[in-house]
């Protein structure tokens, strides 16, 4: 217990265990980005991570994450683009391999339907999705009665796939409750209201790490960016504290070398003769 909150006990969700909560209460869910971050989360009794798996870089960290946070749930999120059913088995496989609970996919339901298949836990994306704004623009989803009916259609369309999850991005609050209310996915509100089954806010937002507008879902808990310009100035500093010092024969020192007996010196230069 911390402060009078009742932490989970240190165990890694399953599937089954997290659609067994659904209704009962609202699980916290962090995007994270580094080792140091997922350590943090579960430290802290985060419910659930996601984090990158959609470059080579990316996939090659995960198994840190995994290491560094070893009794959470975490999904990866795949590449864009997947190309077939094939390929999307293939990395899904190749992220549970690596340690990861679950893996996020923001392809379509027949992409996710033969991932599902295969016993490969899947977590869609409905509403705003970053990766197809060409089609509606950066802005809330479902705000007009035909809007909502579409939305609704593409929910049950992941459902039916298979899915066991779907990110809900930017979706009126109202409409996200009746959208919870009203399937067997587990949905992830990400700026959609507190109806939904977790509360989703990536890292970056809530550490405060870049220096544009905070999204309007979105909280910033510190301010991370702040603290990395000061890191910044100190380095700088630091660094032309350095380069003076050596200019100016003030570094090394004596405590900084590592010195020969004198006569193991001569010795040496005498065998040159």
């Amino acid at each position: 217990m911390l402060d009078g909150i009742m932490l989970r006990p240190r165990k890694r969700y399953t599937v089954h265990e997290l659609r067994q909560l659904k209704g009962k209460r609202v699980l916290t869910h962090i995007h994270v980005k580094s080792p140091e971050e997922a350590a943090a989360a579960e430290a802290a009794g985060v419910d659930l991570m996601s984090c990158p798996f959609d470059t080579p870089e990316a996939q090659s960290r995960l198994p840190l994450l995994v290491a560094a946070a070893p009794t959470s749930f975490l999904s990866g999120s795949t590449p864009h683009g997947l190309s077939s059913r094939e390929e999307a088995i293939r990395v899904g496989f190749r992220a549970l391999e690596l340690g990861a609970s679950s893996v996020y996919c923001s392809a379509s339901p027949w992409i996710i339907e033969g991932m599902a298949r295969e016993g490969i836990p899947v977590v869609g994306h409905l509403g705003l999705i970053p990766r197809h704004v060409t089609w509606t623009d950066y802005r809330a989803i479902g705000k007009t009665a035909e809007e909502a009916r579409i939305l609704y259609g593409k929910m049950k369309e992941l459902e039916n796939a298979g899915a066991y999850a779907a990110e809900l991005e930017v979706v009126p609050h109202r409409l996200a409750t009746f959208l919870s209310q009203n399937t067997s996915l587990i949905l992830m509100a990400l700026g959609s209201g507190t109806g939904c089954d977790t509360q989703f806010l990536f890292s970056d937002d809530l550490l405060g790490e870049y220096d544009e507008r905070l999204p309007r879902h979105a909280k910033a808990y510190r301010n991370f960016l702040a603290e990395y310009r000061r890191l910044q100035e100190e380095r700088i500093a630091a660094f032309r504290e350095y380069v003076a010092d050596v200019r100016e024969g003030r570094f090394p020192e004596a405590r900084h070398l590592v010195e020969m007996d004198e006569a193991e010196f001569e010795t040496f230069r005498e065998s040159l003769k």
